[in-house]
Protein backbone atom coordinates (compact mmCIF):
# COMPACT_ATOMS: atom_id res chain seq x y z
CA UNK A 1 0.00 0.00 0.00
CA UNK A 2 2.57 2.44 0.78
CA UNK A 3 4.08 2.65 -2.65
CA UNK A 4 1.45 4.55 -3.73
CA UNK A 5 3.06 7.76 -1.51
CA UNK A 6 5.38 7.41 -5.23
CA UNK A 7 4.58 4.05 -6.18
CA UNK A 8 7.31 2.66 -4.33
CA UNK A 9 8.20 -0.62 -5.48
CA UNK A 10 11.20 -2.97 -3.85
CA UNK A 11 12.74 -3.93 -7.37
CA UNK A 12 15.08 -1.35 -9.62
CA UNK A 13 14.14 -1.96 -13.18
CA UNK A 14 17.92 -1.74 -14.25
CA UNK A 15 19.17 -3.46 -17.52
CA UNK A 16 21.86 -5.93 -16.85
CA UNK A 17 23.28 -8.84 -19.37
CA UNK A 18 22.82 -11.14 -17.03
CA UNK A 19 19.07 -9.87 -15.92
CA UNK A 20 18.57 -9.65 -19.39
CA UNK A 21 19.01 -12.96 -20.00
CA UNK A 22 17.35 -14.27 -16.70
CA UNK A 23 14.01 -12.75 -18.06
CA UNK A 24 14.42 -14.09 -21.42
CA UNK A 25 14.62 -17.56 -19.97
CA UNK A 26 11.37 -16.77 -17.52
CA UNK A 27 9.45 -15.82 -20.55
CA UNK A 28 10.28 -18.97 -22.43
CA UNK A 29 6.85 -20.83 -22.20
CA UNK A 30 7.57 -24.85 -20.65
CA UNK A 31 8.16 -27.55 -22.88
CA UNK A 32 6.78 -30.74 -22.13
CA UNK A 33 8.43 -33.68 -23.09
CA UNK A 34 6.60 -35.30 -25.34
CA UNK A 35 6.40 -32.82 -27.85
CA UNK A 36 10.19 -33.21 -28.28
CA UNK A 37 11.18 -36.19 -30.39
CA UNK A 38 13.97 -37.97 -29.62
CA UNK A 39 17.67 -36.75 -30.51
CA UNK A 40 18.53 -39.55 -31.74
CA UNK A 41 16.16 -39.43 -34.54
CA UNK A 42 16.18 -35.96 -35.67
CA UNK A 43 19.41 -35.18 -34.92
CA UNK A 44 20.80 -32.79 -32.43
CA UNK A 45 20.34 -29.86 -35.76
CA UNK A 46 16.61 -30.30 -35.43
CA UNK A 47 16.48 -30.12 -31.32
CA UNK A 48 18.94 -27.01 -31.80
CA UNK A 49 16.38 -25.48 -34.42
CA UNK A 50 13.26 -25.97 -32.43
CA UNK A 51 15.13 -24.39 -28.84
CA UNK A 52 15.97 -21.40 -31.25
CA UNK A 53 12.33 -20.79 -32.46
CA UNK A 54 11.18 -21.39 -28.79
CA UNK A 55 13.55 -18.64 -27.78
CA UNK A 56 12.83 -16.39 -30.98
CA UNK A 57 8.96 -16.35 -29.46
CA UNK A 58 10.01 -15.77 -25.93
CA UNK A 59 12.13 -12.68 -27.19
CA UNK A 60 9.78 -11.20 -29.34
CA UNK A 61 6.61 -11.29 -26.77
CA UNK A 62 8.95 -10.25 -23.72
CA UNK A 63 10.39 -7.72 -26.36
CA UNK A 64 6.87 -6.46 -26.70
CA UNK A 65 5.64 -6.82 -22.93
CA UNK A 66 8.66 -4.49 -22.46
CA UNK A 67 8.14 -2.32 -25.09
CA UNK A 68 4.60 -1.46 -23.72
CA UNK A 69 5.98 -1.21 -19.94
CA UNK A 70 8.44 1.42 -20.87
CA UNK A 71 6.34 3.09 -23.09
CA UNK A 72 3.63 4.29 -20.33
CA UNK A 73 6.87 4.37 -17.91
CA UNK A 74 7.81 7.21 -20.44
CA UNK A 75 4.71 8.98 -21.03
CA UNK A 76 3.44 8.82 -17.25
CA UNK A 77 6.58 10.11 -15.98
CA UNK A 78 6.97 12.84 -18.83
CA UNK A 79 3.68 13.64 -17.68
CA UNK A 80 4.29 14.04 -14.08
CA UNK A 81 7.81 15.81 -14.68
CA UNK A 82 5.99 18.49 -16.96
CA UNK A 83 3.39 18.89 -14.30
CA UNK A 84 5.69 18.89 -11.42
CA UNK A 85 8.35 21.33 -12.77
CA UNK A 86 5.06 23.66 -14.14
CA UNK A 87 3.25 23.28 -10.79
CA UNK A 88 7.17 24.38 -9.17
CA UNK A 89 6.92 27.45 -11.54
CA UNK A 90 3.59 28.46 -10.48
CA UNK A 91 3.88 28.28 -6.88
CA UNK A 92 7.95 30.54 -7.48
CA UNK A 93 5.73 33.56 -9.10
CA UNK A 94 2.72 33.64 -7.11
CA UNK A 95 2.14 34.27 -3.28
CA UNK A 96 -0.99 33.53 -1.30
CA UNK A 97 -3.03 31.04 0.13
CA UNK A 98 -2.75 27.66 -1.72
CA UNK A 99 1.41 28.10 -3.17
CA UNK A 100 2.71 26.29 -0.63
CA UNK A 101 0.23 23.26 -1.83
CA UNK A 102 1.24 24.12 -5.12
CA UNK A 103 4.82 24.32 -4.71
CA UNK A 104 4.82 20.66 -2.52
CA UNK A 105 2.65 18.80 -5.33
CA UNK A 106 4.94 19.78 -7.91
CA UNK A 107 7.77 18.52 -6.51
CA UNK A 108 6.22 15.41 -5.43
CA UNK A 109 4.75 15.00 -9.13
CA UNK A 110 8.69 15.40 -10.04
CA UNK A 111 9.49 12.91 -8.10
CA UNK A 112 7.12 10.93 -9.66
CA UNK A 113 8.13 11.22 -12.47
CA UNK A 114 11.70 11.29 -12.73
CA UNK A 115 11.18 7.60 -10.83
CA UNK A 116 9.53 6.69 -13.78
CA UNK A 117 11.91 7.82 -16.48
CA UNK A 118 15.11 6.44 -14.51
CA UNK A 119 12.90 3.02 -15.23
CA UNK A 120 12.84 3.40 -18.21
CA UNK A 121 15.83 1.45 -19.97
CA UNK A 122 15.19 3.57 -23.18
CA UNK A 123 15.71 7.08 -21.43
CA UNK A 124 18.68 6.04 -19.77
CA UNK A 125 20.47 4.49 -22.52
CA UNK A 126 20.39 7.87 -24.52
CA UNK A 127 21.71 9.71 -21.23
CA UNK A 128 25.25 10.63 -20.99
CA UNK A 129 27.17 8.26 -19.46
CA UNK A 130 27.47 10.37 -15.95
CA UNK A 131 23.64 10.54 -16.33
CA UNK A 132 23.47 6.95 -16.73
CA UNK A 133 25.51 6.40 -13.61
CA UNK A 134 23.61 8.51 -11.49
CA UNK A 135 20.12 6.87 -12.54
CA UNK A 136 20.35 4.57 -9.79
CA UNK A 137 21.40 6.82 -6.84
CA UNK A 138 18.35 8.67 -8.61
CA UNK A 139 15.41 6.33 -8.27
CA UNK A 140 16.41 5.53 -4.68
CA UNK A 141 16.54 9.00 -3.90
CA UNK A 142 13.29 9.61 -4.89
CA UNK A 143 12.40 6.14 -3.69
CA UNK A 144 13.03 7.25 -0.43
CA UNK A 145 12.31 10.85 0.32
CA UNK A 146 9.13 10.74 -1.60
CA UNK A 147 7.46 10.20 1.64
CA UNK A 148 8.16 12.89 3.38
CA UNK A 149 7.54 15.52 0.40
CA UNK A 150 4.06 13.71 0.08
CA UNK A 151 3.51 14.22 3.60
CA UNK A 152 4.29 17.95 3.59
CA UNK A 153 1.39 18.65 0.47
CA UNK A 154 -1.14 16.81 3.06
CA UNK A 155 0.36 19.14 5.91
CA UNK A 156 -0.99 22.18 3.90
CA UNK A 157 -4.67 20.94 3.95
CA UNK A 158 -4.69 20.12 7.90
CA UNK A 159 -5.10 21.80 11.14
CA UNK A 160 -5.60 21.20 14.78
CA UNK A 161 -3.88 17.80 15.95
CA UNK A 162 -3.19 15.83 13.11
CA UNK A 163 -0.56 18.07 12.32
CA UNK A 164 1.92 17.16 14.74
CA UNK A 165 1.38 13.86 13.72
CA UNK A 166 2.11 14.50 9.81
CA UNK A 167 5.23 16.33 11.42
CA UNK A 168 6.69 13.19 13.00
CA UNK A 169 6.27 11.13 9.82
CA UNK A 170 7.80 14.11 8.12
CA UNK A 171 10.82 14.42 10.07
CA UNK A 172 11.06 10.06 10.20
CA UNK A 173 10.72 9.90 6.64
CA UNK A 174 13.77 12.35 6.07
CA UNK A 175 16.03 10.62 8.50
CA UNK A 176 15.20 7.33 7.00
CA UNK A 177 15.63 8.28 3.82
CA UNK A 178 18.67 10.23 4.45
CA UNK A 179 19.83 7.15 5.97
CA UNK A 180 18.65 4.62 3.25
CA UNK A 181 20.82 6.45 0.37
CA UNK A 182 23.55 6.70 2.41
CA UNK A 183 23.25 2.38 2.85
CA UNK A 184 23.19 2.41 -1.08
CA UNK A 185 26.14 4.73 -1.57
CA UNK A 186 28.13 2.13 0.45
CA UNK A 187 26.76 -0.73 0.29
CA UNK A 188 24.27 -1.02 -2.97
CA UNK A 189 21.47 -1.96 -1.31
CA UNK A 190 18.68 -0.64 -2.17
CA UNK A 191 15.39 -1.24 0.16
CA UNK A 192 17.35 -2.40 3.20
CA UNK A 193 15.38 0.13 5.44
CA UNK A 194 12.35 0.71 3.34
CA UNK A 195 10.53 -1.75 5.94
CA UNK A 196 10.64 1.35 7.71
CA UNK A 197 9.73 4.05 5.35
CA UNK A 198 7.08 1.83 3.57
CA UNK A 199 5.45 -0.64 5.82
CA UNK A 200 5.79 1.78 8.81
CA UNK A 201 5.84 5.13 8.33
CA UNK A 202 4.05 5.71 4.80
CA UNK A 203 1.11 2.89 6.08
CA UNK A 204 0.48 4.52 9.23
CA UNK A 205 0.02 7.95 7.42
CA UNK A 206 -1.96 6.76 4.75
CA UNK A 207 -4.75 4.90 7.25
CA UNK A 208 -5.25 8.40 9.36
CA UNK A 209 -5.72 10.73 5.69
CA UNK A 210 -8.22 8.16 5.16
CA UNK A 211 -9.91 8.10 8.22
CA UNK A 212 -10.04 11.52 8.68
CA UNK A 213 -10.84 12.53 4.80
CA UNK A 214 -13.84 9.57 5.01
CA UNK A 215 -15.38 10.99 8.21
CA UNK A 216 -17.10 14.11 7.05
CA UNK A 217 -16.87 15.01 11.17
CA UNK A 218 -13.13 14.61 11.27
CA UNK A 219 -12.66 16.33 8.11
CA UNK A 220 -14.70 18.94 8.91
CA UNK A 221 -12.17 19.63 12.53
CA UNK A 222 -8.97 18.23 10.85
CA UNK A 223 -9.06 19.70 7.40
CA UNK A 224 -9.05 22.88 5.44
CA UNK A 225 -10.67 21.68 2.06
CA UNK A 226 -12.64 23.80 -0.11
CA UNK A 227 -14.24 20.35 -1.79
CA UNK A 228 -14.05 18.03 0.25
CA UNK A 229 -15.76 15.32 -2.16
CA UNK A 230 -12.59 15.51 -4.78
CA UNK A 231 -10.10 15.17 -2.20
CA UNK A 232 -12.39 11.89 -0.88
CA UNK A 233 -12.46 10.24 -4.28
CA UNK A 234 -8.44 10.92 -4.90
CA UNK A 235 -7.48 9.58 -1.84
CA UNK A 236 -9.61 6.80 -1.31
CA UNK A 237 -8.55 5.96 -5.38
CA UNK A 238 -5.01 5.97 -4.13
CA UNK A 239 -5.26 4.47 -0.91
CA UNK A 240 -7.19 0.90 -2.97
CA UNK A 241 -4.41 1.40 -5.29
CA UNK A 242 -1.94 1.07 -2.79
CA UNK A 243 -3.99 -2.42 -1.26
CA UNK A 244 -4.47 -3.67 -4.33
CA UNK A 245 -0.15 -3.75 -4.72
CA UNK A 246 0.01 -5.27 -1.38
CA UNK A 247 -2.38 -7.96 -1.71
CA UNK A 248 -0.74 -8.91 -5.16
CA UNK A 249 2.61 -8.96 -3.54
CA UNK A 250 1.59 -10.95 -0.90
CA UNK A 251 -0.08 -13.76 -3.34
CA UNK A 252 2.48 -13.13 -5.61
CA UNK A 253 0.15 -11.31 -8.29
CA UNK A 254 1.81 -9.60 -10.98
CA UNK A 255 0.96 -5.95 -11.08
CA UNK A 256 2.29 -2.69 -13.39
CA UNK A 257 3.34 1.01 -12.93
CA UNK A 258 0.06 1.41 -15.07
CA UNK A 259 -1.98 1.20 -12.37
CA UNK A 260 -0.22 2.97 -9.68
CA UNK A 261 0.49 5.86 -12.13
CA UNK A 262 -3.35 5.88 -12.81
CA UNK A 263 -4.64 5.91 -9.13
CA UNK A 264 -1.33 9.15 -8.62
CA UNK A 265 -2.88 11.01 -11.24
CA UNK A 266 -6.61 10.54 -9.46
CA UNK A 267 -5.07 12.40 -6.52
CA UNK A 268 -2.83 14.63 -8.29
CA UNK A 269 -5.81 16.07 -9.83
CA UNK A 270 -8.15 16.03 -6.74
CA UNK A 271 -4.98 18.00 -4.85
CA UNK A 272 -4.78 20.27 -8.04
CA UNK A 273 -7.99 21.16 -8.18
CA UNK A 274 -7.95 22.02 -3.72
CA UNK A 275 -4.75 24.24 -4.81
CA UNK A 276 -6.35 26.21 -7.08
CA UNK A 277 -9.29 26.49 -5.48
CA UNK A 278 -7.52 27.93 -2.27
CA UNK A 279 -5.63 30.55 -4.64
CA UNK A 280 -9.08 31.45 -6.34
CA UNK A 281 -10.16 32.48 -3.20
CA UNK A 282 -7.08 33.68 -1.68
CA UNK A 283 -7.34 35.93 -4.90
CA UNK A 284 -11.55 37.18 -4.33
CA UNK A 285 -9.87 38.00 -0.67
CA UNK A 286 -7.06 40.31 -1.77
CA UNK A 287 -9.31 41.74 -4.25
CA UNK A 288 -11.91 42.38 -1.47
CA UNK A 289 -9.05 43.61 0.95
CA UNK A 290 -7.86 45.67 -1.74
CA UNK A 291 -11.45 47.08 -1.85
CA UNK A 292 -12.10 47.99 1.79
CA UNK A 293 -8.19 49.36 1.97
CA UNK A 294 -9.19 51.81 -1.09
CA UNK A 295 -12.55 53.17 0.89
CA UNK A 296 -10.24 53.15 4.55
CA UNK A 297 -7.55 55.35 2.19
CA UNK A 298 -10.53 57.86 1.64
CA UNK A 299 -12.04 58.01 4.51
CA UNK A 300 -7.98 59.04 5.73
CA UNK A 301 -8.12 61.56 3.56
CA UNK A 302 -11.55 63.18 4.53
CA UNK A 303 -9.96 63.36 8.71
CA UNK A 304 -6.62 65.23 7.50
CA UNK A 305 -6.98 68.71 6.09
CA UNK A 306 -8.26 69.86 2.82
CA UNK A 307 -6.55 72.92 2.50
CA UNK A 308 -4.04 74.99 4.20
CA UNK A 309 -5.24 77.37 6.83
CA UNK A 310 -5.95 81.00 5.91
CA UNK A 311 -3.89 82.75 8.59
CA UNK A 312 -2.83 86.65 8.39
CA UNK A 313 1.04 86.93 8.07
CA UNK A 314 1.33 83.21 7.46
CA UNK A 315 2.04 81.18 5.24
CA UNK A 316 1.63 77.04 5.52
CA UNK A 317 2.25 73.78 3.14
CA UNK A 318 1.79 70.43 4.21
CA UNK A 319 3.11 67.17 2.57
CA UNK A 320 1.64 63.75 3.47
CA UNK A 321 3.28 60.22 2.23
CA UNK A 322 2.18 57.18 3.29
CA UNK A 323 3.82 54.07 3.13
CA UNK A 324 0.92 51.77 2.61
CA UNK A 325 -2.33 52.51 1.59
CA UNK A 326 -3.36 54.11 5.38
CA UNK A 327 -0.51 55.16 7.37
CA UNK A 328 -0.19 55.89 11.26
CA UNK A 329 0.84 59.66 10.72
CA UNK A 330 -1.52 62.09 10.94
CA UNK A 331 -1.91 66.14 11.04
CA UNK A 332 -4.00 68.57 11.37
CA UNK A 333 -4.80 72.31 11.56
CA UNK A 334 -6.66 74.02 14.46
CA UNK A 335 -7.71 77.42 13.15
CA UNK A 336 -9.31 79.32 15.82
CA UNK A 337 -9.70 82.80 14.59
CA UNK A 338 -7.63 84.88 11.67
CA UNK A 339 -4.60 85.57 13.89
CA UNK A 340 -4.20 82.53 15.86
CA UNK A 341 -3.96 78.61 14.30
CA UNK A 342 -2.28 75.52 15.71
CA UNK A 343 -0.52 73.18 14.09
CA UNK A 344 -0.10 69.40 15.66
CA UNK A 345 1.89 66.46 13.89
CA UNK A 346 1.52 63.21 14.79
CA UNK A 347 3.05 59.55 14.08
CA UNK A 348 1.93 56.19 15.74
CA UNK A 349 4.30 53.35 16.07
CA UNK A 350 3.69 50.89 13.28
CA UNK A 351 2.13 50.97 10.42
CA UNK A 352 -0.68 49.90 8.46
CA UNK A 353 -4.63 49.58 8.98
CA UNK A 354 -3.95 49.48 13.08
CA UNK A 355 -1.73 52.29 13.54
CA UNK A 356 -4.29 54.36 10.57
CA UNK A 357 -7.33 53.67 13.54
CA UNK A 358 -5.20 54.81 16.22
CA UNK A 359 -4.34 57.86 13.92
CA UNK A 360 -8.10 58.17 13.42
CA UNK A 361 -8.09 57.90 17.58
CA UNK A 362 -6.05 61.06 17.89
CA UNK A 363 -8.25 63.21 15.65
CA UNK A 364 -11.16 62.74 17.17
CA UNK A 365 -9.42 62.84 21.06
CA UNK A 366 -8.08 66.25 19.54
CA UNK A 367 -11.42 67.77 19.24
CA UNK A 368 -11.81 67.54 22.93
CA UNK A 369 -9.48 69.86 23.82
CA UNK A 370 -9.45 72.77 21.37
CA UNK A 371 -10.76 74.55 24.11
CA UNK A 372 -7.15 74.82 24.88
CA UNK A 373 -5.34 74.70 21.71
CA UNK A 374 -3.66 77.96 22.62
CA UNK A 375 -1.39 75.97 25.04
CA UNK A 376 0.54 73.19 23.69
CA UNK A 377 1.17 71.35 26.97
CA UNK A 378 -2.82 71.12 27.89
CA UNK A 379 -3.29 70.11 24.56
CA UNK A 380 -0.40 66.79 24.87
CA UNK A 381 -1.81 66.46 28.11
CA UNK A 382 -5.74 65.78 27.36
CA UNK A 383 -4.36 63.61 24.40
CA UNK A 384 -2.01 61.56 26.37
CA UNK A 385 -4.78 61.34 28.93
CA UNK A 386 -7.72 60.15 26.45
CA UNK A 387 -5.57 57.77 24.71
CA UNK A 388 -3.89 56.05 27.66
CA UNK A 389 -7.50 54.16 27.98
CA UNK A 390 -7.49 53.17 24.83
CA UNK A 391 -3.95 52.41 23.71
CA UNK A 392 -2.66 48.91 23.93
CA UNK A 393 0.39 47.83 22.68
CA UNK A 394 1.18 51.12 20.30
CA UNK A 395 2.27 54.61 21.21
CA UNK A 396 2.43 58.42 19.60
CA UNK A 397 4.55 60.58 18.90
CA UNK A 398 3.28 63.98 18.72
CA UNK A 399 4.38 67.69 18.19
CA UNK A 400 2.04 71.14 18.81
CA UNK A 401 2.87 74.28 17.81
CA UNK A 402 0.93 77.44 18.70
CA UNK A 403 1.21 80.51 16.58
CA UNK A 404 -0.44 83.75 17.41
CA UNK A 405 0.17 86.56 14.66
CA UNK A 406 -1.25 89.14 16.38
CA UNK A 407 0.37 88.90 19.50
CA UNK A 408 4.09 87.95 17.34
CA UNK A 409 4.41 84.58 19.61
CA UNK A 410 4.58 81.14 19.32
CA UNK A 411 4.63 78.04 21.75
CA UNK A 412 5.47 74.41 21.12
CA UNK A 413 5.24 71.24 23.02
CA UNK A 414 6.38 67.66 22.26
CA UNK A 415 5.80 63.92 23.04
CA UNK A 416 8.78 61.91 21.75
CA UNK A 417 8.72 63.92 18.69
CA UNK A 418 11.67 64.80 16.27
CA UNK A 419 12.78 68.83 16.94
CA UNK A 420 10.76 71.38 15.85
CA UNK A 421 13.40 73.57 13.34
CA UNK A 422 13.27 77.14 13.33
CA UNK A 423 15.30 79.04 10.38
CA UNK A 424 15.61 82.54 11.43
CA UNK A 425 17.86 85.39 10.06
CA UNK A 426 20.24 82.42 8.29
CA UNK A 427 20.60 80.35 11.02
CA UNK A 428 18.63 76.91 11.77
CA UNK A 429 18.06 76.33 15.50
CA UNK A 430 16.50 72.90 17.27
CA UNK A 431 13.52 73.50 19.30
CA UNK A 432 13.20 70.52 22.00
CA UNK A 433 10.57 70.23 23.94
CA UNK A 434 9.93 66.90 24.81
CA UNK A 435 7.64 64.79 27.11
CA UNK A 436 6.96 61.10 27.01
CA UNK A 437 5.12 59.29 24.29
CA UNK A 438 1.31 59.86 24.35
CA UNK A 439 -0.21 56.39 25.93
CA UNK A 440 2.96 55.52 28.57
CA UNK A 441 1.67 57.21 31.67
CA UNK A 442 -1.41 59.18 32.22
CA UNK A 443 -0.30 62.27 34.27
CA UNK A 444 2.68 62.30 32.18
CA UNK A 445 3.71 66.38 31.57
CA UNK A 446 5.13 68.05 28.56
CA UNK A 447 7.34 70.96 29.01
CA UNK A 448 6.03 74.40 27.05
CA UNK A 449 8.47 76.65 24.99
CA UNK A 450 7.80 79.89 24.00
CA UNK A 451 9.38 81.74 21.09
CA UNK A 452 8.75 84.97 19.91
CA UNK A 453 8.22 85.43 16.07
CA UNK A 454 9.79 87.67 13.70
CA UNK A 455 9.09 88.54 9.73
CA UNK A 456 10.95 85.56 7.89
CA UNK A 457 10.96 83.31 10.44
CA UNK A 458 10.39 79.56 9.15
CA UNK A 459 9.07 76.82 11.45
CA UNK A 460 9.37 72.59 10.18
CA UNK A 461 7.34 70.14 11.89
CA UNK A 462 7.95 66.70 10.60
CA UNK A 463 7.82 62.75 11.38
CA UNK A 464 10.78 60.45 11.62
CA UNK A 465 9.88 59.36 8.31
CA UNK A 466 12.18 62.03 6.85
CA UNK A 467 15.48 60.77 8.75
CA UNK A 468 15.23 57.20 8.45
CA UNK A 469 15.28 56.56 4.73
CA UNK A 470 18.73 54.73 3.94
CA UNK A 471 20.95 54.89 0.84
CA UNK A 472 22.64 51.55 -0.63
CA UNK A 473 25.18 51.62 2.09
CA UNK A 474 22.88 51.65 4.90
CA UNK A 475 23.48 55.15 6.00
CA UNK A 476 20.53 57.54 6.97
CA UNK A 477 18.42 60.55 5.20
CA UNK A 478 19.69 61.57 8.76
CA UNK A 479 18.88 65.08 10.55
CA UNK A 480 22.32 66.71 9.06
CA UNK A 481 20.77 66.04 5.30
CA UNK A 482 17.58 67.28 6.32
CA UNK A 483 19.14 70.50 7.84
CA UNK A 484 21.20 70.86 4.65
CA UNK A 485 18.03 71.13 2.05
CA UNK A 486 16.44 73.62 4.64
CA UNK A 487 19.39 76.08 4.35
CA UNK A 488 19.70 75.33 1.07
CA UNK A 489 16.37 76.28 0.22
CA UNK A 490 15.60 79.26 3.32
CA UNK A 491 14.79 81.88 0.32
CA UNK A 492 12.34 79.41 -1.47
CA UNK A 493 8.49 79.07 -0.97
CA UNK A 494 7.43 76.46 1.70
CA UNK A 495 6.02 74.41 -1.19
CA UNK A 496 8.95 74.31 -3.19
CA UNK A 497 10.91 73.46 0.31
CA UNK A 498 8.73 70.47 0.57
CA UNK A 499 9.55 69.68 -3.26
CA UNK A 500 12.93 69.60 -2.69
CA UNK A 501 12.97 68.06 0.59
CA UNK A 502 10.96 65.39 -1.22
CA UNK A 503 13.04 64.98 -4.04
CA UNK A 504 16.06 64.80 -1.89
CA UNK A 505 15.24 61.87 0.09
CA UNK A 506 13.96 59.72 -3.30
CA UNK A 507 16.99 60.56 -4.66
CA UNK A 508 19.00 59.52 -1.49
CA UNK A 509 17.13 55.92 -1.52
CA UNK A 510 18.15 53.52 -4.24
CA UNK A 511 15.84 53.22 -7.24
CA UNK A 512 14.53 49.92 -6.56
CA UNK A 513 13.92 50.67 -2.36
CA UNK A 514 10.44 50.83 -1.60
CA UNK A 515 9.56 53.32 1.03
CA UNK A 516 9.74 52.30 4.26
CA UNK A 517 8.00 54.60 6.99
CA UNK A 518 4.88 57.30 6.40
CA UNK A 519 6.46 60.82 6.05
CA UNK A 520 4.63 64.12 7.29
CA UNK A 521 5.79 67.76 6.78
CA UNK A 522 4.54 70.99 7.43
CA UNK A 523 6.22 74.50 6.72
CA UNK A 524 5.34 77.81 8.51
CA UNK A 525 6.22 80.86 7.06
CA UNK A 526 6.04 83.95 8.96
CA UNK A 527 5.44 86.68 6.78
Amino acid sequence: MARNFGNISRRFDGVSVNGAAATVMRGIPPVRSQVLPPAGRFGKHRLSGILTVLLRRALQNQSALMSSDQLANIMFGSVFLFIGLAACAFAAIRRGGGVRLFAWLGIWSAMRGVRLLAKSPSVVAVLPHWLQVCAPFVWVATMYLVLPVAVLAWLELTVGKVRPFLKTVIVGGFLIGLAGIGVFAVTGSKDRLMVYSDDLLAIAALLVLVVVVSVPRLARRFLVLPNRAVVVVGTLVFALEGLHFSLANTFHYKTTEITGSLAFAVLLFSFGYVAAQMVLANEHRLVSIDNELAIAREIQASILPGSSPAVKNLRVAAAYRPMTAVAGDFYEFVPIDANRNGFLVADVTGHGVPAALIASMVKVAMQSVISCAHDPSEVLHGLNRILCTQLRSQLVSAAYLWVDTENRKARYSAAGHPPLLLWREGKLERVESNGLLLGVFPDSDYPLFDIPIRIGDRFLLYTDGVIEPEDSDGKSFGDHRLEQVVRDNGSHAPAELLDQLLAEIHRWQPASAAQHDDITLIVVDVV
